[in-house]
């Protein structure tokens, strides 16, 4: 069973490849900000219906957490955003491997600080060779853009 969680993790990967490319189409057809709206908005739909019927939680404790853990939603407009816009312009191998440093930048950061309440874990040169390989290959995949 410890398999499953990782499977799952490469099948969102794969998933974020496809919205990325269709989200593209989508923004260069209807408009940037027009494409969000309506990427988000049928995933709203989506979630409200598996909610509906599947649901299991109490959506109304949502007034009693830290306001700060309802930016999520934000943070995830300005990604479909960002990668609607970005996409057509450099292809979305390049643009995914720009989202992906910057996830693992920002995942670096906040595991060295414990941030958000997670576990720290702090920063070594492993990491920091990581990460100055993932910069190499956004150059390589930007480069013939």
């Amino acid at each position: 069973m410890k398999w499953i969680f990782p499977l799952l993790a490469v099948i969102g990967g794969v998933a974020v490849a496809i919205q990325a490319s269709i989200n593209g189409g989508l923004g260069k057809k209807i408009g940037t900000l027009e494409g969000s709206v309506v990427s988000f908005s049928i995933g709203t739909l989506a979630l409200l219906f598996i909610v509906i019927f599947f649901g299991k939680g109490n959506i109304a404790s949502v007034t009693t957490i830290p306001k700060w853990q309802l930016t999520g939603g934000l943070l995830g407009a300005f990604y479909v955003f960002a990668i609607i816009l970005v996409v057509p312009k450099i292809g979305v191998a390049a643009g995914l491997t720009a989202v992906i440093v910057g996830q693992l930048v920002m995942s670096a950061v906040i595991d060295h600080f414990g941030l958000f309440g997670s576990r720290q874990i702090p920063f070594d040169y492993k990491r920091g060779l990581a990460l100055i390989l993932l910069f190499c290959s956004l150059f390589l995949f930007y480069k013939k853009v």
